[in-house]
């Protein structure tokens, strides 16, 4: 095994690691720390991958854009330090089903249609990154950009609702 195999496997395994703490741990702040990590981890791979750009934009979006929003919400609520409650055996066989679906379905498309290594260089110039995200035409990705604004308009809303909310005892 290459030095390059195991060092996605690492990536992969921080990723996977903290994204599955993300989504069971009982207390807030820390499934927020576990999904930062997880994050950290998505740049981690991009640069692997030498797409510098890329890892920067999900480092500055994500980690220094929804994470921290999403700290700063769970830090203005009165029961930041509290554990939520357990969810139900329903929920969690439900959760269950949905990844093996998915691990399924990821499996029957990569025996479908394979990932074959190819011999083209990535042009990964910013250059290329900014005229193509800024272009309205065919190839062009002002679309997601735009998505991208509404997802932290979004992030930002949420956060001041979840701030706002006020205890079931005042009223």
């Amino acid at each position: 095994m290459s030095i390059s195999a195991v060092i996605f496997y690492v990536i992969s395994a921080i990723i996977l690691f903290g994204g599955i703490l993300a989504v069971s741990s009982r207390k807030i702040f820390r499934s927020a720390i576990y999904l930062l990590l997880s994050l950290v981890g998505i740049s981690g791979l991009y640069f692997w991958l030498e797409v510098e750009f890329i890892a920067a934009v999900q480092i500055v979006v994500y980690v220094g854009g929804i994470v921290v929003l999403i700290i700063f919400s769970i830090f203005l609520t009165q029961q930041s330090g509290k554990e939520m409650p357990p969810s139900p055996f329903g929920r969690k066989v439900a959760a269950i089903l949905a990844c093996l679906a998915g691990f399924g379905l990821a499996w029957l498309l990569i025996k479908q249609h394979g990932f074959i290594a190819g011999n083209t260089p990535f042009d990964n110039s910013v250059q290329r990154i900014g005229t193509q995200m800024l272009h309205t035409g065919e190839g062009g990705y002002v679309l997601p950009f735009e998505v991208v604004s509404i997802l932290l308009l979004a992030a930002m809303i949420g956060c001041i609702v979840i701030a706002l909310k006020t205890n079931p005892g005042q009223k």
